[in-house]
C-alpha cells in the first residue's frame, strides 16, 4: 500500500487550504517519515521581526500530520511538545523533518526538527499520535 498512500497524501497536502496559505510544500514522504518546507515571508513575522512561533509550529504540525498518517490509517495528535532554539530570519527557507521513533497499534511517537537553509537548528519537537483503526478517507 506504500506508494498508493504516499501519492494520496501528497495530493491532499497540495490542496490543503492551510498549507497553501503558508506556502508549505511536501518534499518527501515515506512510512513514518516526512519532509516539508516553507519560505518564511514577512507576513509570518512576530513583534521582533523573526519567525512567529505559530508559523514554525504550523510547519512542524504539517510534518507530523504526514508522517503519522503515512501508514494509511487515520492518526490524530495527542500531544506536541516544541522547543524553539534559534530565531529564524525573514527570507529563510525552513524545513521540518519528522521521523517515527516508535509505533504500536494505537500510539506513534515522532521526532521533528526544523532547520533553516544553513542547516541551523531552529526548533525540535516530540509529537505523539493516536492511531485509529480506520483507513484514510481519501484512499
Amino acid at each position: 500500500m506504500g506508494m498508493r498512500v504516499f501519492n494520496a497524501i501528497s495530493q491532499r497536502i497540495e490542496k490543503e487550504p492551510y498549507a497553501q496559505k503558508l506556502g508549505i510544500k511536501l518534499l518527501k514522504v515515506e512510512a513514518g517519515y516526512s519532509l516539508v518546507e516553507m519560505l518564511f515571508t514577512n507576513d509570518m513575522e512576530n513583534i521582533f521581526g523573526t519567525a512567529h512561533g505559530g508559523a514554525i509550529f504550523s510547519l512542524v504540525d504539517e510534518a507530523f500530520e504526514v508522517a503519522s498518517n503515512s501508514h494509511g490509517t487515520v492518526a490524530v495528535a495527542l500531544t506536541i511538545n516544541i522547543t524553539y532554539h534559534r530565531a529564524a530570519k525573514p527570507g529563510s527557507v525552513l524545513r521540518a523533518e519528522a521521523k517515527e521513533i516508535n509505533r504500536t497499534v494505537r500510539i506513534g511517537t515522532y521526532d521533528i526538527q526544523v532547520r533553516d537553509e544553513q542547516n541551523q537548528l531552529i526548533a525540535t519537537c516530540e509529537g505523539v499520535a493516536y492511531r485509529k483503526k480506520e483507513p484514510l478517507p481519501f484512499l
